[in-house]
């Protein structure tokens, strides 16, 4: 039998966790290690299967990976152009990452389609673009894509959407490219943001993170540094999530919570109380929810594609209906199937719509994860129906979380590996 949750449900949850650093600003953090000839010390990196994949691929391009308790060492003085594994790369969706720092170090680059979770269509043509306005010159072939920037030369990049991967690997590649490249239309994520800090303490020189406007002044070197990356805001928002759903009295630390406005004043909607302080979330919820009435996610500073699924899950046993419209991916409605084996009750309005009738006779069952996020909310539903649920493929929720049955059973979830 594959790895499966299995789980008690019907608990309520009390106590205090420390959230988990963020997957999403940690593994550009590490692709951008390639950019600097020394050392890099990341500090309580998160320890999930996303970034012991990226460290792998570090590890065969020649990088030293020093581990030390919570921190990890990252050293690619005497990296070599052997290429970016192919096999790792289609594990996960953040191999696209590499392209730019590679670039950037090896002047070539060749790239296999990226992996990842299936919840709709992503593609790369966005990176490319962009890669070929500065210059780059690119060629395909089949799944392989090959990348010559001896002629690059920086310029303004206008995205036609704001794509937090394109906008990281622009940013990467220009931080040594001399001249001034502006990105247009850029990604305002909190983990850009971070990227940005990351590769500013190292000696670039990056303007408007933050903004849908960012210049990079190309330097010509950057240097050894220490850093620690923010907490991850999705992962903060699971466990809110899930208190809501329960029931119980939670303070979250390292949680960032102005970066998850949205959603927590969306959650408060719903009859919780929540206190945010510095970057910590309390939150209490006697598990007797009400209809948000609508949720739309789209790009930051909107409500996170990535939590969309978890408040689906959570609609579900609200009394009342929510209207939740998906404008980021097309296929994070996919968890419908699984929750239906629950009794729970929903209506397809359009390809991008859906609308959630609470009900609280919800049953335990047994339910497959088909991807990150979703794969999480559907433990959620076990934790909060009485009786007992098995979560099976929880290999996609380990990309993303560590140890999340851990962190739940701090709180008195009854939840197990098997």
């Amino acid at each position: 039998m594959k790895n499966c949750f299995f789980i008690k449900g019907g608990k309520k949850l009390y106590g205090e966790v420390v959230n988990q650093t963020s997957k999403n600003a940690t593994l550009p953090i590490l692709s951008a290690c390639i950019l600097i000839k020394g050392k890099v010390r990341i500090y309580n990196y998160p320890k999930i299967t996303d970034v012991e994949n990226m460290l792998s691929i570090l590890s065969k391009m020649g990088a030293k990976i020093e581990y030390l308790n919570k921190d990890i060492i990252v050293d690619t003085t005497d990296i070599s152009n052997l290429g970016i594994d192919a096999k790792l790369s289609k594990t996960m969706r953040s191999s696209i990452f590499l392209l730019g720092p590679y670039l950037s170090r090896f002047k070539n680059a060749m790239i296999t389609m990226p992996g990842g979770c299936n919840i709709g269509k992503r593609p790369i043509d966005i990176h490319i673009s962009s890669m070929k306005r500065l210059g780059v010159k690119v060629c395909c072939l089949g799944d392989n894509i090959f990348f010559d920037s001896s002629e690059a030369k920086a310029n303004t990049v206008k995205l036609r959407i704001p794509s937090v991967g394109a906008t990281e690997n622009i940013i990467q590649f220009a931080c040594t490219l001399s001249g001034i490249t502006t990105i247009l239309n850029a990604a305002r994520e909190p983990e850009v943001v971070d990227l940005c800090n990351f590769l500013n303490a190292s000696g670039a020189k990056i303007l408007g993170a933050g903004t849908n406007r960012i210049t990079i002044y190309g330097v010509d070197c950057l240097n050894s540094i220490e850093y620690r990356p923010a907490g991850d805001r999705i992962a903060a928002g699971t466990i809110v999530a899930a208190v809501a759903m329960c029931g119980g009295d939670v303070t979250i630390k390292n949680a960032v919570p102005y970066q998850n406005l949205k959603f927590l004043k969306k959650v408060a909607s719903m009859g919780c109380q929540i206190d945010i302080k510095n970057d910590t979330i309390h939150i209490v919820s006697d598990a007797n929810l009400v209809s948000a009435k609508k949720i739309s996610t789209g790009y930051y500073p909107n409500f996170p594609t990535d939590l969309q699924s978890i408040m689906l899950t959570v609609s579900a046993k609200a009394k009342g209906t929510t209207t939740i419209k998906e404008t980021v991916f097309e296929n994070r409605f996919q968890i419908v199937e699984e929750l239906l084996k629950c009794g729970a009750k929903f209506k397809q309005v359009n390809s991008k719509t859906i609308k959630v009738k609470g009900n609280n006779a919800l049953v335990a069952n047994n339910l497959v994860a088909n991807e990150l996020r979703g794969g999480a909310a559907l433990v959620l539903m076990g934790l909060a129906i009485k009786g007992e649920s098995k979560i099976e493929n929880i290999n996609f929720i380990d990309r993303g979380y560590e140890s999340l049955e851990k962190t739940l059973s701090s709180l008195g979830a009854d939840i197990k590996r098997i």
